[in-house]
This record gives C-alpha cells, structure tokens and sequence, in this order.
C-alpha cells in the first residue's frame, strides 16, 4: 500500500497564513522522511480558513526543499483556467523537477459564482467544456493537439521530454469516465462524499483507454485521517476537525477551531447528527485501527494508493498522525 498527503493548508485558530505556508513546508518533509509517495497541494479561493490559493506556486516552494517526493495539486479548477496556460504552468514545473510533478485537476467551480466571476475575468466558462479542457490540456502536454483543431500550431513550452501525468479528481461516475475515456489517472474523493466511490472506480477501470498518458488504469482514494497512541486521544483530537468540517458545511468560518473552542460550544441534535455523518468520510484511531480501516478500503475499492487528509488544530499531532501511519503501514 502506497500512503500520499493531500494538504489543504487548514488555518488554525490562532496562527497567521504566514505560519500556515510554514507548516506546508515542514509538513511536506516530514512526510518525505516518514516514506509518503506523494504530496498534493489543494487550490480554494476566497476562504479565510484555507491558505491554498495558489498551488503551482506552492508546489514549486514545497519540491524546492523536498528531495524525492512526488509533488502535485489536488488539484488545479482546470474549468477556470486556459489548458494551454495550465500545460506551460506544469512543463516549466517539471523541467525544474524532474519526474517528481504531478497534474491533478479537478471540475469545481472554486466557490460562489461571484468568486468564480472572479477568476475567471467575468468570462462566462461552461462547466459542461470540462471534457474538452481535459483534452486539450492533455494534448498540449503531449504535442498531440488534432490536426483539425484551432490552435493545432500552438505548441506549449517549453518543450521537456517527459511530462508529468494527470490526475482527475472526482466523486462519481461522469468524473470516472472522464478519466478513462482520455486515459489519465482517477482520484475519488472519498473525504467529501464516500457514496459512489466503489462504483465510480469499477467505471473507471472498465472504460479505461490507454493513451499518451498512462497505458493502464492508475487510481487513488483520499479519505480524513487521524492518527494517536490510543483512541481516546484520537477522538479528542477529531473534535477540532469535526467542528470545522460543520462550519464548512455551512458555508461558515472555516478556520480550524481549539479543542478548547470546542469543548465550549453546546451543538444542537441536528449539528450532532450532520457531525455523526461527516465521521463516514473519516478513519480516526490507533495506528492499527487506521491500518485495518484502510485495509478494508483497499479491498472495496481495489486501490493501493490512499491519500490522507488532516485538518486537526494541533500542528505538532497533525505531524505525529503522519508519523504513526507510517511506521504501521510502510
């Protein structure tokens, strides 16, 4: 079993952005030294929770003080963007860093429409043309644009042997297929919504088309992990992560809360039940509990490549949750 980070930048009540990048860092070579395959950064705009905004940036500072680690975003809003720009973004990137980047993209909006509005200049992009830009980004990586085409002359640079792989990262069926039928990788999501990911992966493997990017089918599954000694301190540890997960649901602040913030607030039955639900996109426990959930996992969805996500309060025990799973599992 192959073991990856997926790091969202989580802000933590009491720490600035700035000693949030920081703990990126730190995080990202802690994780390479523990034996992570991987670690992908996430892109969120306008959330003061989130310190995510920009992950070719990020992940250009992150492979600059890591060795080995695959670096990659999880991932790019590629319906906000230009294919062209995304494919000249991530060849400068892996000439910079060989073999070691990775192309995760996904189909979200990146938020409300007038933050949307925002990125995209007021230019009223289609979720529907996701297909396409995925196309097109892979034929600007691979100089494989049709003859047919409109920008069939434009070839994006600079023009690197070896370029990295796409991911699509998604949470059902369409966004399986989407990735087969180009033959890319296929992330599910199980951390947001766990309710379709054995039968959005069995798509992806059946209608899995071998192609310029990967010649068999690749996937991954990102799920909330939290790791301690017992299971009690785990449990305290969740606390934080699941008040926050109830004020992203609510479109609320989405800083990470204090145990002790926590601990004081009195949640009415229908929070308590939202809470409950959140845990089904949740491992938390001892490092054996982790290591037979993620077994069970494995054999559901017949993956060998997990991501894990931690956005606890506590940066020291976040690192210490990593390090746990490690020494079990690899």
């Amino acid at each position: 079993m192959k073991l990856s980070v997926l790091d969202q930048a989580p802000i933590s009540r009491g720490d600035t952005p700035e000693q949030t990048l920081a703990n990126t860092l730190e995080l990202a070579k802690c994780t390479e030294e523990f034996g992570y395959h991987r670690y992908w950064v996430a892109e969120h705009h306008n959330t003061n929770g989130l310190a995510s905004s920009s992950p070719e940036i990020m992940m250009t500072r992150i492979a600059s003080v890591t060795n080995d680690i695959r670096i990659g975003s999880g991932g790019v809003l590629l319906p906000q963007y230009s294919p062209y720009k995304i494919a000249e973004d991530f060849k400068t990137l892996a000439g910079y860093f060989p073999e070691r980047i990775d192309l995760g993209v996904g189909r979200s909006p990146g938020g409300s429409q007038l933050t949307r509005s925002a990125l995209t200049d007021n230019q009223n992009k289609s979720l529907r043309e996701f297909p396409r830009q995925l196309a097109d980004l892979q034929g600007f990586l691979h100089n494989t644009i049709p003859r047919e085409h409109e920008f069939r002359l434009v070839k994006a640079g600079p023009r690197i042997e070896r370029v990295p792989p796409i991911w699509v990262l998604g949470l059902s069926e369409r966004g399986a297929t989407n990735a087969a039928e180009l033959g890319l990788g296929f992330v599910f999501g199980h951390f947001i919504n766990p309710a379709h990911g054995e039968k959005a992966i069995q798509t992806y493997r059946e209608q899995f088309e071998p192609s310029v990017t990967m010649d068999h089918p690749e996937t991954m599954v990102c799920i909330f992990v939290i790791c301690a000694d017992t299971e009690e301190e785990a449990e305290e540890l969740a606390l934080t992560q699941d008040k926050w997960l109830l004020s992203v649901g609510k479109g609320a602040d989405t800083k990470v809360p204090s145990i002790v913030e926590v601990r004081k607030k009195t949640f009415t039955q229908e929070e308590l039940d939202i809470m409950k639900k959140n845990r089904e996109r949740c491992i938390i426990g001892t490092p054996d509990t982790i290591k037979q959930e993620l077994t069970c996992l494995q054999n559901l969805y017949q993956t060998d490549e997990f991501m894990l996500i931690t956005n606890i309060h506590d940066f020291e025990a976040k690192k210490k949750s990593y390090q746990l799973i490690a020494e079990e599992i690899l």
